[in-house]
């Protein structure tokens, strides 16, 4: 679902990139509350594998295919402020080096398919968890509704900033009808993908997925004929190979570089509901030529390298290393900031008192 520039016109993607500025600068400060020194690097690579598997399109009808958005899986994993941060990363690195989603439009993606998706799909998750039994099903499940949720209401969005300031003359109710019936059917897609890997995470490391953090229901015992919580159990240390990321961290990112270096060349060439939805209904007559057109890396393959599927595997491990890379960076600066600022609450707090 990336924009490209010449959809929307000039003072809505104006606006559109107040809003994302906005978002974004908010996250920063929600995310120092839910980073800490395990889950920052693992932030930086929830980014890297968002950009791996954006690479692997599904088909989904005939002449149309769909990819993961993401918010639901980075809101769910790291939380959502960090969510909003990672989609960004992804956006910005996919718009620089393989010029997807326009330049001008980049608030429009962060808009739609960073900001309205984690706030969907965190909200759905939220709601469904206080509705469903404590356990780690119940957190998959709602992983899933907020997944397949998450996708049309981004649609809904972008259909909404296209009313507001679309390029070309044509009629919102048949682009609100194709764009939300095709990205339902993507939302399939994408829950699917997101279950199965919060899945995969809780079965493994379940302290490190933020959305199923304090779910385990408190032991009962029956007392007088009444059912009371039990006393918790005494704290015992955790061993140091229980508490480091290391092996979660190395894994990831190698099926990571496996997806986006090898898997995505199997993926399905048809456009995807965006694209599919504009040249049918005609809103990308007036689409613009990307600003980095001529990058090296443009449209997911390596410039100079003839072999189709070289090109692009190289394409795909790099964006993998940069997104990594810079997503890293920025989470660690943010924790940084989260230490000095409660170092500096600690030392200022005697001399309050």
């Amino acid at each position: 679902m990336h924009v490209p520039d010449g959809f929307i016109n000039a003072p809505v993607s104006v606006a559109a990139g107040v809003a994302a500025a906005t978002a974004v600068g908010v996250s920063l400060r929600g995310a120092r509350r839910e980073l800490d020194e395990r889950t920052a690097p693992l932030a930086g690579l929830v980014a890297a594998f968002i950009f791996a598997v954006q690479m692997l399109n599904f088909p989904v009808a005939a002449g149309t295919s769909g990819h993961l958005l993401g918010g639901a899986l980075a809101a769910i994993l790291v939380g959502p402020y960090t969510g909003v941060l990672c989609v960004s990363v992804v956006l910005l690195m996919q718009g620089i080096l393989f010029a997807d989603g326009g330049l001008t439009a980049l608030g429009v993606n962060i808009s739609v398919m960073a900001v309205v998706t984690v706030v969907v799909a965190y909200a759905v998750f939220r709601g469904l968890l206080k509705l469903l039994p404590a356990g780690r099903r119940s957190v998959t499940v709602a992983a899933f509704a907020g997944a397949l949720l998450s996708v049309p209401a981004a649609a809904a969005a972008f259909t909404l900033l296209y009313a507001l300031g679309g390029t070309t003359d044509v009629p919102i109710g048949k682009v609100l009808t194709a764009m939300v019936g095709v990205h339902v059917l993507i939302g399939i897609g994408e829950a699917a993908i997101t279950a199965a890997t919060v899945g995969a995470v809780i079965a493994v490391r379940p302290d490190l997925v933020h959305g199923a953090r304090g779910l385990a229901a408190p032991l009962k015992l029956r007392v007088g004929g009444e059912l009371v919580d039990a006393p918790a159990p005494a704290a015992t240390p955790v061993p140091a190979a229980a508490r480091s990321t290391r092996k979660v961290w190395l894994t990831g990112l190698a099926a990571a570089l496996v997806l986006a270096g090898f898997v995505s060349f199997y993926a399905s060439a048809s456009p995807d509901g965006l694209e599919k939805v504009a040249a049918d209904k005609g809103i990308d007559t007036k689409v613009e030529e990307h600003a980095a057109a001529g990058s090296p890396l443009a449209d997911y393959g390596v410039k100079d390298v003839s072999d189709a599927r070289l090109s692009g595997g190289l394409a795909g491990v790099i964006g993998v290393g940069a997104t990594v890379a810079v997503g890293t960076g920025v989470f660690w600066a943010v924790r940084r900031r989260r230490a000095q600022d409660l170092t500096a609450t600690s030392t200022a707090a005697p001399s309050a008192g």
